[in-house]
């Protein structure tokens, strides 16, 4: 019997070893750079990592591409998309801290807490009357791994939750379920609205300057998940004309964010860069998702997270 061709591009040091856990039979190759990749695409069956456009056409043997991005929007360039090839990718691996940084964000902007860390900065001893999360409205868009997390995370902190998914149906911890086309009812009962939904054609731009209108104007916005869910221009309008009253920006339109984006000096936002889940175990469950599947792979069994490359996720 012939081994599995695997060729892995993206993959530091750690996490290697435990690859070790790959059946014998599986022969796993390191691709350090892109001529190294470029060297060994034409026999792989297998690429757990990124499979660049122009190799595509060389990987004659491929049959399965896994990402090891939750969100794989860099491998859905036409060819792939329209290509026999299975993607997966490593969605919910980074629900868990996905789901502390929204909270960790609430708390601060609820909390004020801009206003401790700059005290502190200034040696100020500086007391105030300050917001708690108890009986606030966690409103979360896109319920999948981290929405759902994030849900019952809220519900320790005795907060009411919605949600908005595609199709709405009973979700755990989720005290509301609307439909899209309630998006904004949902928004108005919000006081906090979460974005962990994923960028689609769908998706894009979905809160403009009706849906920033339709929020309380004491709420905030938070987004980890992609930007270009909202519309830019009016999100900065939203925040400095008061329509709403802060937002924690972990996922943004434009990445690495411009030095002369207007959110860095937004009083009322805090900016985080795109780090919410860069934990060492994100990426350990997402090679613990990739083991699974190459043991499904080779027993013919159904594949975990396989990716629609037409609806994007």
């Amino acid at each position: 019997m012939s081994q599995l061709s695997v060729l892995v591009t993206g993959l530091a040091e750690p996490y290697r070893d435990l690859l070790r856990e790959a059946p014998p039979e599986v022969e796993i190759r390191f691709a350090e750079d892109r001529a190294a990749l470029a060297a060994g695409i034409a026999s792989a069956e297998v690429v757990a990592g990124t499979v660049p456009a122009s190799l595509l056409g060389e990987a004659t043997q491929l049959r399965w591409v896994h990402s090891w991005a939750a969100g794989p929007d860099s491998q859905l360039y036409p060819a792939m998309v329209e290509s026999p090839v299975v993607l997966t990718c490593c969605k919910g691996n980074g629900a868990v801290p996905l789901a502390e940084h929204a909270i960790m964000l609430m708390l601060l902007l609820n909390r004020s807490g801009l206003r401790w860390l700059r005290a502190q900065e200034e040696r100020r001893w500086e007391s105030f009357t300050h917001g708690e999360l108890n009986g606030l409205t966690c409103g979360i868009v896109g319920l999948g791994h981290s929405g759902q997390d994030l849900a019952l995370k809220a519900k320790a902190f005795h907060m009411r939750t919605t949600g908005v998914r595609r199709h709405p149906q009973p979700t755990p911890n989720v005290d509301q379920i609307y439909a899209p086309d309630d998006l904004h009812t949902f928004l108005a009962g919000a006081d906090f609205v979460v974005v962990t939904a994923p960028l689609t054609p769908e998706t894009r731009g979905m809160l403009g300057e009706a849906e920033f209108r339709s929020m309380k104007p004491g709420a905030f916005y938070i987004c980890f998940s992609r930007g270009g869910l909202a519309d830019d221009a009016a999100l900065e309008r939203a925040l400095r004309e008061g329509w709403i009253a802060g937002a924690g920006l972990d996922a943004h339109s434009d990445e690495p964010l411009p030095e002369d984006s207007p959110f860095w000096d937004l009083p009322n936002t805090i900016v985080t860069p795109h780090n919410g889940a860069t934990t060492a175990g994100t990426r350990r469950r997402g090679v613990e998702i990739f083991l699974d599947n190459l043991r499904r792979y080779q027993a013919g069994e159904p594949l975990r997270n396989v990716v629609d490359k037409h609806l994007g996720y």
